[in-house]
């Protein structure tokens, strides 16, 4: 899977979020200053050429939907960085969140007891 540009994900997060959408209401769902509307017809038609995005005509207009699940590339996302940044290991990410955002131990107890759940499942 390929990864994309903050202006390709910020308009795949639209998309994950309306499901299905013309140009018009992916632009009318980007904060201020809005991009042009040439502009993100063209970031679409990129991610359409990248896989991530497909299209139905209706005439001369395309309505757009996501290809690749939010989920799939937040999991792809987040094995490259932990692989680029933390040597694969989950533990060190763990490890550096630990540190730099003073996560607590009773957090990480959450976490474990959260993971249990899902396990039992």
């Amino acid at each position: 899977m390929k990864t994309l540009t903050p202006a390709e994900e910020q308009i795949m997060q639209v998309l994950w979020e309306i499901e299905r959408g013309f140009v018009k209401d992916i632009l009318a769902r980007l904060p201020e200053p809005k991009p042009a509307y040439n502009t993100v017809s063209t970031v679409v038609r990129i991610l359409e050429t990248k896989g991530f995005v497909d299209h139905k005509a209706f005439g001369k207009t395309h309505e757009y939907f996501p290809l690749v699940a939010r989920q799939d590339y937040l999991r792809h996302t987040m094995n490259t960085m932990v692989e680029g940044y933390f040597g694969g290991s989950f533990k060190n990410l763990v490890s550096f969140f630990v540190k730099e955002n003073d996560l607590k131990l009773s957090d990480l107890d959450e976490l474990l007891n959260e993971k249990g759940k899902h396990k039992k499942r």
